[in-house]
């Protein structure tokens, strides 16, 4: 059932390609934790956001992607419920993907922004993928991003060849341990660590588009 008097405003953003023989149902079944945790009785029920301006849950047929910016009101424990979805879209994901999920405490406002009052937001970044290698692409691709535009602040991009370089090798030797320890067989975990929400800065956007 719907929670009022939510802590939080919980939105969830990303872009999952699936696997070409990848039907409807298997994509309920999959996001199930999510949609029963809305208080919704199907996906359908529940693809709506919170916000009407947001798309919501989407199966885009045509280019068989799984479609996600949506808001739910929710408390920590969604937490759990990302991971098992998370776990559940591996098995149908046809590369590796990444969620941004964005915790917006629901009692902080612009009076307590002003005040320099500490809001209880936090953000995260969960990985789904069909293997280990196609999520470790996804976190190497975005560490990549991430340095370089921090880089490139003070030096030529022509110049960060080496950090990509160093970077590229701590996630060979990330694989290389996987593989060697015998974990590659297993099925990846969905969630890659979160990142505590910065305050300092005001807070993120609601809209991660």
């Amino acid at each position: 059932m719907p929670r009022y008097n939510a802590p939080f405003e919980i939105h969830v953003h990303g872009q999952i390609t699936l696997r070409p023989e990848v039907v409807f149902d298997q994509l309920q079944e999959a996001l199930k934790p999510l949609w029963k945790y809305a208080g919704a009785r199907s996906l359908a029920d529940a693809a709506e956001s919170s916000y009407e301006d947001e798309p919501g849950i989407k199966f885009e047929v045509v280019e068989h992607q799984l479609q996600i910016c949506w808001t739910v009101a929710g408390d920590d424990d969604f937490r759990q419920v990302l991971d098992e979805v998370c776990m559940n879209l591996n098995e149908l994901a046809a590369t590796g993907a990444a969620v941004e999920v964005t915790f917006y405490d629901a009692e902080f406002d612009d009076e307590d922004e002003e005040s320099e009052a500490e809001s209880r937001d936090d953000f995260m970044m969960l990985f789904v993928g069909p293997d280990p290698a196609s999520i470790m692409q996804v976190q190497r691709d975005l560490l990549v991003q991430d340095v370089v535009n921090m880089m490139e602040r003070h030096f030529d991009g022509a110049e960060l060849g080496g950090v990509v370089a160093e970077i590229d090798k701590l996630f060979g030797q990330r694989f290389d341990d996987l593989v060697n320890s015998m974990q590659l067989g297993k099925p990846p975990r969905g969630s890659g660590g979160g990142h505590g929400g910065s305050h300092g800065g005001g807070r993120k956007p609601r809209h991660l588009h």
